[in-house]
């Protein structure tokens, strides 16, 4: 597995506790440093995303909910809803990524820490969200 998969894994762990567990940013980055010591590969990584995406929030459940056809955010599994939150982060602000590359991450992470259909899901609404790179 390579360090950026264990990134987007980090994050959803850190998303999952800020989103279901109300921990606030600083009490989440105090656990996570006792498992995420400087010297890991990845760790820096999974920090950008994590505080990318709870900078952009807003924005980013805007446009799932636009995409998801009769979803709303608060509805879909915390771990879905955070999958797709930091590939949605990803295509929005880090264009050196690959749409093909972020989206795959996306349904793989799923299909690994939700239910079966979860990356059929993931999959479809990102395929539509894909599109908000180009404006």
């Amino acid at each position: 597995m390579g360090t950026r998969r264990q990134a987007r894994e980090c994050s959803l762990q850190m998303l999952y506790a800020f989103d279901n567990c109300c921990m606030l940013e600083q009490d989440i980055f105090k656990c996570f440093d006792e498992i995420l010591p400087v010297e890991i590969p990845y760790r820096e990584f999974a920090i950008v995303i994590f505080r990318g995406v709870c900078q952009n929030q807003q924005q980013i459940d805007n446009l799932i909910e636009e995409f998801a056809d009769n979803w709303e955010i608060k509805r879909m599994s915390a771990i879905d809803r955070n999958i797709m939150r930091i590939a949605a982060y990803e295509i929005l602000y880090m264009k050196e990524t690959p749409i093909s590359v972020i989206i795959d991450e996306a349904v793989e992470i799923s299909k690994t820490y939700s239910n079966k259909d979860s990356s059929k899901f993931v999959n479809g609404i990102l395929d539509k969200l894909k599109d908000e790179r180009k404006k």
